[in-house]
């Protein structure tokens, strides 16, 4: 029988997202308080709790879709920074791409990433060498998509997907940053790894370890 990603399981990816994120507060907070207004931790946190109590409020029939839009509404009203927009575009780009039904074949899942990397891209008008979460979420989904293409299995496609976003975020340190708040420092954000990229990293190391494990043998 193929594996499928239901409503149940959207719900505690986020539960876990909301608790992961939760618990690197401090550490992103401290990455932000390099290059940035030290506050990133806590826009996180805050962003994903909200997100995962919108779509633990919804009814229990409300579809993949609802979810994803509920995520994105909740995340949107509770950040008024950069990566509020930047993420619910995200999950409404992921909304439309899980559609209207309550579980998809988990083969389908690595779309998901490639549907949000396509989102915050769109958004914020950032491209790869910026110092931003592009360089995390960009190589993260051109991996899931060839992947796909190459008809790996999901967990294998997850783990170059987790891969690709490790070392997506490492090399943030040797770019200047040309986007966003830190652009303003200049030369002096060399050596430092954008908070934004590392925050993605982490959300995209849940949402791997989450899809690897539900695709078992």
């Amino acid at each position: 029988m193929m594996p499928a990603l239901t409503t149940t399981d959207i719900a505690q990816l986020f539960r876990e997202l909301a608790s992961t994120i939760a618990a690197a507060r401090d550490e992103l907070c401290r990455l932000d308080g390099v290059i940035g207004d030290a506050d990133h931790g806590i826009a996180m946190e805050q962003g994903f709790t909200a997100a995962s109590k919108a779509i633990d409020a919804l009814p229990p029939e409300a579809t993949l879709a609802d979810q994803w839009n509920a995520a994105a509404k909740g995340f949107l009203n509770a950040v008024g920074a950069s990566s509020g927009p930047l993420y619910a575009t995200a999950f409404m780009r992921a909304a439309k791409a899980a559609g209207a039904r309550t579980e998809l074949p988990l083969a389908e899942a690595p779309g998901l990433i490639v549907a949000m990397a396509e989102g915050i891209q769109s958004r914020g008008k950032a491209e790869t060498g910026e110092k931003t979460m592009v360089d995390v979420w960009a190589p993260a989904a051109a991996n899931a998509s060839q992947g796909t293409a190459d008809g790996l299995r999901v967990r294998d496609i997850m783990q170059r997907v987790r891969e690709a976003a490790t070392q997506g975020a490492e090399a943030t340190k040797t770019m200047v940053a040309t986007k966003g708040r830190s652009a303003r420092l200049g030369e002096r954000s060399l050596g430092h790894i954008d908070p934004g990229a590392a925050s993605a990293s982490m959300v995209l190391a849940v949402i791997a370890a989450d899809w690897s494990k539900r695709d078992a043998e």
